[in-house]
């Protein structure tokens, strides 16, 4: 399947260069919301994580004619997608706290609901103190559903050392968790 989703994404990028910009719009559908999933959980920010998947795109789309259609098209431009985060978070930025708990409807206070919700940001929070290396692959196996082949490929280094990178950020993340996972 991921085979042929490529040589999909390489004819969409054909048709792209030959004039049809809207072959385009298939490769954004088909990435967007991937996309901005990992850029979410390496920035940690709704905003700065779509402003970074539309640059990416939009870098993308200007630069097209550098793709070579016998890599997979997911890595060309999950790399764009990563200088961009990287570009992010060297720019200083102002944060609003929305609360202790963030997002939370005002009547949806359920003790359940208030430590789900309390539990997903410390997990966030977790993943955000991780080094980027690490957290990178957390976020593409976890949240992108990627295979170790796929994050090889991705991220350009071997699979044993995703797999390596893998195993030390869980064990960061265990040990972050500790407290929380013992309550």
């Amino acid at each position: 399947m991921y085979l042929e989703q490529s040589l999909t994404d390489a004819a969409a990028v054909r048709r792209c260069l030959d004039g049809d910009d809207a072959a385009f719009g298939a490769i954004v559908g088909r990435y967007q919301q991937v996309l901005f999933n990992v850029a979410f959980r390496m920035l940690g920010d709704y905003e700065e994580a779509r402003d970074a998947a539309q640059s990416a795109f939009v870098k993308a789309y200007e630069n097209l004619d550098t793709y070579d259609p016998r890599r997979r098209f997911f890595s060309w431009i999950y790399r764009i997608l990563m200088n961009e985060c990287l570009n992010l978070r060297r720019q200083p930025s102002v944060r609003l706290c929305t609360g202790p708990i963030d997002g939370m409807a005002a009547d949806d206070r359920t003790p359940d609901a208030v430590e789900a919700a309390e539990r997903r940001r410390d997990v966030k929070q977790a993943i955000l103190k991780l080094p980027p290396d690490y957290r990178e692959v957390i976020v593409l196996r976890h949240f992108a559903a990627l295979s170790y082949e796929e994050m090889s490929e991705a991220i350009g280094v071997p699979a044993k050392t995703v797999k390596s990178r893998l195993y030390s950020a869980r064990q960061q993340l265990a040990t972050e968790l500790a407290g929380w996972m013992q309550q």
